[in-house]
């Protein structure tokens, strides 16, 4: 049974967390550049742009050009959106940003049904592969439970991408 006190301290834990949740999100950022690697844009967890790089061929695109700086710096502003995102869900756990994305009406893109999920191990093998001219590696025979425990035992969750 929980007492008044223990539910005192969690109810001002999560009022200091959320606290925190308005700097975590100004200090998120996110860059992108377009794939001729002509136009990169920084922007800050705001939409505030903070970089905007142009390579000198950019001025060939002609009109182009402003609709591909738009498309730049909307691309960095997910990414500033999906870095503050993450910053906030490690403070605060899934569930309450999730919530405060529904709040926001501003989903984490990586929840965009859009999101491009992107390749498996084995499509990267046999991708690499068929560069260098080679055959795919054959798939990692399965590993005993004693190699399972090992891996678990030396597992450090800070490895993983999180999904927001």
């Amino acid at each position: 049974m929980v007492t008044t006190r223990e539910l005192i301290s969690q109810a001002r834990a999560r009022e200091e967390a959320m606290s925190r949740v308005d700097e975590l999100l100004a200090s998120a950022s996110g860059t992108a550049h377009d794939l001729d690697g002509q136009v990169e844009a920084t922007v800050d967890g705001r939409g505030k742009l903070l970089r905007l790089w142009l390579a000198p061929s950019a001025v060939n695109l002609g009109e182009g050009l402003g609709p591909r700086v738009v498309e730049v710096v909307r691309a960095a502003m997910r990414e500033a959106t999906q870095d503050g995102y993450n910053k906030v869900a490690l403070l605060l756990g899934e569930d309450m940003t999730y919530m405060i994305e529904q709040m926001t009406g501003m989903p984490a893109p990586a929840r965009a049904e859009d999101d491009d999920p992107g390749m498996t191990v084995e499509e990267f093998q046999r991708l690499r592969a068929e560069r260098l001219g080679a055959e795919a590696p054959e798939p990692p025979a399965a590993a005993s439970v004693e190699d399972e425990d090992a891996y678990w035992e030396s597992f450090d969750p800070a490895s993983l991408r999180s999904d927001r």
